[in-house]
């Protein structure tokens, strides 16, 4: 080792590029595996540049939100892709506040949340509902989304069980005097919750829900943000703490950066200067993840398109002898 180092060296001296050394970790890399779609996308991008370009074993964590990030702060996880800083978990609040976890790089800077409806439903001739333009407005369309299960209310699909924003929209329902109303529907899973709403949507039936951007579905279907009243950082904070807020607010846009473990940066300087460079946006997101579905392939096979066909996004982070091998590798 020390031969190879002295050699590293004097090609340094001589103005020759040293040869690319092995992963920077003595064991694989260990990253969140979110079930979600654009999770799943980004973590696909980032494992394949490891691989490829750094020589780095990957080891995927799967998991929910809170307990990745609390292995993250444990050094379990090494980094996680999507951390949602205007909505944080709280796992995150607390991993960060004890120096545990940083943020590296911004994933998208630009990400939505908000409760939609199919645009068919508000607006063409055969609009059903063409006054539904905002939350308020939904108490009287109650009827139109009614829940099977439960006569006399709308059914409202909510986020997945456990995550952060099931919290969110669960007070908002309250607050905004809807929870008498409608059947806070959770789903088990990412992937059961958007079955269940795309059901409706290829069916043109009315339908109600929250979602985020990016993501495939907003990507592949014409929908409508409902409006709420504007972001109002006190009304939010009170939102996110009160466990009875009066008042509810629109979901900020919100800046996703990629969290590390405090000392994946000093183990590898390289690959976190890589992650520090990562970014891309919500509509690129989209639109990469619209382009899987339709073509039937999963985000993970998307994320070899991605590298194939935007490689003057993903090359801009890199150094250029990385970034040739990552291509090389392709």
């Amino acid at each position: 080792m020390k031969a190879l180092l002295r050699g590293a060296a004097l090609m340094l001296g001589l103005g020759l590029a040293a040869p690319v050394l092995a992963c920077e970790l003595d064991r694989p890399l260990k990253i969140a595996g979110l079930d979600y779609d654009s999770a799943a996308f980004h973590t696909a991008v980032a494992s394949a540049i490891a691989e490829k370009g750094f020589g780095c074993k990957v080891e995927r964590v799967p998991g929910a939100i809170a307990p990745l990030v609390n292995g993250m702060g444990r050094g379990d996880v090494d980094i996680v892709m999507e951390i949602w800083l205007a909505n944080p978990v709280e796992a995150w609040v607390k991993e960060a506040a004890a120096g545990k976890v940083e943020p590296l790089g911004t994933t998208f800077p630009d990400a939505s949340e908000g409760w939609f409806v199919p645009r068919y439903l508000v607006s063409g001739p055969d609009a059903k509902a063409p006054e539904l333009k905002s939350v308020q407005d939904l108490k009287r369309y109650k009827d139109l989304f009614a829940d099977p299960d439960e006569p006399g209310k709308g059914r409202f699909y909510n986020c997945v069980a456990g995550w952060v924003c099931e919290g969110i929209n669960t007070k908002k329902l309250a607050a905004y005097g809807l929870a008498q109303d409608f059947t806070n529907t959770r789903g088990g899973s990412g992937e059961a919750l958007v079955a269940a709403i795309e059901a409706s949507l290829k069916r043109k039936r009315p339908v109600v829900f929250y979602y985020w951007g990016p993501s495939w579905l907003l990507g592949a279907y014409d929908l409508v943000k409902l409006q709420e009243p504007p972001f109002d950082p006190k009304i939010w904070e009170e939102l996110k703490t009160s466990d009875a807020p009066k008042q509810a607010t629109a979901y900020p846009t919100s800046r996703v950066v990629i969290g590390a473990n405090i000392d994946l940066a000093k183990k590898a300087p390289q690959l976190a200067s890589f992650l520090k460079n990562y970014t891309t946006t919500s509509d690129l997101t989209s639109k990469m993840l619209a382009e899987a579905r339709e073509k039937g392939v999963t985000p993970e096979q998307q994320a070899l398109v991605f590298l194939k066909t935007k490689a003057d996004v993903w090359k801009a982070w890199l150094p250029a002898d990385i970034a040739a091998k990552v291509a090389s590798g392709l």
